[in-house]
């Protein structure tokens, strides 16, 4: 049968989701958890690469195998073989053609930054803290020129080769939340450290170094050099999905609206 798991992970320890040789990561401390509970040897499958330290709040993954735990104990089962960092929230029998990474029509990713003069050590490792105070008004204009089916070229990393730097953001907006800014963005598909550019871009903005509406200009000339820095990782979260398909996950709020981090508020 074919099994999706919905989990949630704190990725500070990790060097990403995929699995790598020598390095500690999500996918190969949840394939390990699987393996162990049903006995036999499982391939996990993961919506999409997460990398070092950014977390998850909402992630789906797959995996086929044989499994006589029912499902809604399934959850328990493999937490009980995961460290305390990640957890299984919810399990489900799909399709034998679902796959969790193509079968997604839509992400959202959540960048917190904590703008202040004092450091908050337990926000330290799950928000970027920027010693400064940001204009959010602005932020919100210049997030705005970043919607739309455009290149991106100007907001991503050089990484794994792609065909083409085109993708359509359906939503990229910045709002207060407690005593964080949040910026979320959601598209079709990103680029590398695509939603971290965008970040440090619309931080600019915030700084007051160049005007919302040069956000244009910046985009228009697929110039990397232009926009604002890559900010680090420990403020990226991945924070929904969407299986527009796969009426069997829809018990599991994947498109649920979310703040940030339990405690941090």
């Amino acid at each position: 049968m074919n099994i999706a798991i919905i989990l949630s992970y704190d990725g500070t320890a990790y060097h990403g989701w995929q699995t790598q040789k020598n390095a500690a990561t999500v996918q190969q401390t949840v394939t390990d958890a699987v393996a162990s509970v049903l006995g036999q040897d499982v391939s996990v499958s993961g919506v999409g690469r997460t990398d070092a330290g950014v977390h998850a709040r909402r992630y789906v993954a797959n995996f086929h195998a044989d499994c006589t735990i029912p499902m809604d104990r399934l959850p328990l089962a493999i937490n009980s073989h995961l460290p305390m960092d990640i957890a299984v929230s919810g399990a489900a029998v799909v399709p034998d053609s679902f796959d969790a990474r193509f079968s997604c029509t839509r992400k959202e990713y959540t960048y917190l930054i904590c703008p202040g003069r004092i450091r908050d050590p337990f926000a330290i490792s799950r928000s970027y803290f920027y010693p400064y105070p940001l204009d959010v008004s602005a932020m919100q204009q210049a997030a705005a020129h970043f919607i739309g089916r455009q290149d991106f070229a100007a907001v991503r990393s050089m990484g794994t080769p792609v065909k083409s730097t085109v993708r359509e953001i359906f939503t990229c907006s910045v709002d207060s939340v407690g005593r964080f800014v949040r910026i979320r963005v959601s598209a079709d598909g990103f680029l590398y450290n695509m939603v971290r550019a965008i970040s440090g871009t619309l931080l600019y903005a915030g700084q007051g170094k160049f005007p919302p509406d040069d956000v244009r200009r910046i985009l228009d000339s697929c110039d990397r050099e232009q926009a604002g820095p890559t900010l680090p990782p420990q403020g990226l979260y991945m924070s929904r999905l969407w299986y527009d398909s796969t009426p069997e996950l829809d018990a599991f709020h994947l498109a649920e609206e979310w703040g940030a981090p339990g405690g941090l508020l």
